[in-house]
């Protein structure tokens, strides 16, 4: 027999009329920290091998899902365009973080608990 394991993912998702969306999963965790880390979305996209486009609408939901947005950007000028991961943003990147490592050590207790052949 094949040895069994146990796996999963956990995400956010905000409800309303309209339905159900993902607010927060890993992707959109890695993103958020990639923006962190090169102040732009295009480098967070290009980083993640995703098109722009895309990485551009992850950030769009989650901020239009959100109390307060999670990226804000600047166009040109001076310094340049640029994004920068606001206050709730880090929230959020830290509450999904260790809610991630919950779920990462709950999966290896469950493992632990598999019936041994």
């Amino acid at each position: 027999m094949n040895k069994l394991r146990v796996n999963g993912r956990i995400w956010l998702e905000t409800t309303s009329t309209d339905g159900t969306e993902r607010f927060m999963g890993i992707g959109r965790l890695e993103l958020l920290g990639h923006i962190q880390q090169t102040g732009s979305i295009n480098q967070a996209a290009k980083a993640m091998r995703m098109s722009y486009k895309r990485a551009w609408e992850l950030v769009h939901s989650m901020n239009t899902q959100a109390d307060a947005p999670l990226v804000t950007t600047q166009t040109g000028g001076d310094k340049g365009g640029g994004a920068i991961v606001t206050t709730e943003g880090e929230k959020y990147l830290a509450y999904y973080q260790a809610l991630h490592e919950r779920f990462q050590q709950f999966l290896t207790d469950e493992l632990s608990r598999l019936p041994n052949e």
